[in-house]
């Protein structure tokens, strides 16, 4: 069964379900897996290859016929014409991060897009809503990838945020399953952002040996790095990364410039393996269809027996 509020209508989606934007990552082969599963894929332009992400949307075309959106990676992405790009493209959902939604939402609201951006506090939510965003994607400090350098989990942020705000809200940062989207809906989200447990799906393109790290890690596994510094970042442990862990910052360019052998290659030690502590509930890898199926029949089991025992 759908479920029917106000983030699916916003997507036109089955269901309030959307994967996150992983550089290189977020493209077509996983995206479209993601929508056509009945959630909302996302394609990613924090890797900078517009031409590539182009290519991208078309190839999402062919592969489905459901709503997919965009992220636009603001900071990733200056010297770009990238409001223009993402308008050219057809594209009606983008979330944005990484900088101020203040110079693009309006342009992007007059074409037809609607806006989530995407924070890690509530100031930044505040300041996202002076912006006129149509929603946030909350994201605790539990959730992999680049990081505020002061995180805040989940169960804090989400409701805080709730708090001062009746937009919708996407909660993003420890959820993999129908137990943790009851879990951020009863705190007031409308839909959820998977990134960790869409890296590990069989439907992502990078190498098995990333996947089955995520499937071998205990919640334990994962560094908080460059906390001294901007942007901080949540990886999986390895070899490289606990010595990165030793130090408040470092060169991130030099630790992130073989991504490719790590992504696609599977050499665990050539960069940082992006991950959330979420890895420490993973033990299969599944497809995209079998996360989300799963994930909405446990959700909806969840809601009802709670309805049931106590109300």
């Amino acid at each position: 069964m759908a479920i029917h509020n106000r983030v699916t209508s916003i997507l036109g989606t089955q269901y309030p379900i959307i994967q996150a934007p992983m550089g290189w990552i977020a493209r077509a082969q996983l995206a479209s897996a993601v929508s056509n599963a009945g959630g909302m894929g996302i394609i990613e332009t924090s890797s900078g290859e517009l031409d590539n992400i182009k290519n991208e949307v078309a190839k999402m075309r062919e592969l489905t016929d459901k709503p997919f959106g965009m992220n636009v990676a603001l900071s990733y992405v200056k010297g770009t014409n990238i409001v223009d790009f993402v308008i050219e493209q057809g594209i009606k959902f983008v979330t944005t991060s990484s900088g101020s939604p203040k110079v693009c939402t309006e342009a992007f609201q007059q074409a037809g897009i609607k806006v989530f951006h995407v924070v890690p506090t509530l100031e930044m939510a505040m300041k996202a809503l002076d912006a006129g965003v149509d929603g946030l994607v909350v994201e605790g400090g539990e959730g992999g990838g680049f990081k505020n350098p002061s995180p805040v989990s989940t169960m804090v942020l989400l409701p805080l945020i709730r708090s001062r705000t009746d937009v919708p809200i996407i909660a993003a940062g420890g959820i993999s399953d129908g137990l943790s989207m009851a879990g951020v809906f009863a705190m007031g989200a409308e839909g959820v952002q998977m990134g960790t447990r869409m890296l590990s799906s069989s439907d992502s393109p990078v190498h098995d040996n990333w996947k089955q790290a995520v499937v071998d890690a205990k919640e334990t596994d994962t560094v908080f790095l460059n906390q001294q510094s901007r942007p901080a970042l949540r990886a999986l442990r390895t070899e490289r990364t606990a010595e990165l862990a030793k130090v408040g910052s470092f060169p991130m360019a030099e630790h992130m410039a073989n991504l490719q052998e790590l992504y696609f290659g599977g050499n665990m030690e050539a960069a940082i393996p992006l991950s959330g502590q979420v890895a420490g509930r993973i033990d299969e890898i599944k497809s995209a269809q079998q996360i989300i199926a799963e994930m909405v029949a446990e959700f909806e089991a969840i809601m009802s027996s709670l309805s049931e025992q106590y109300c």
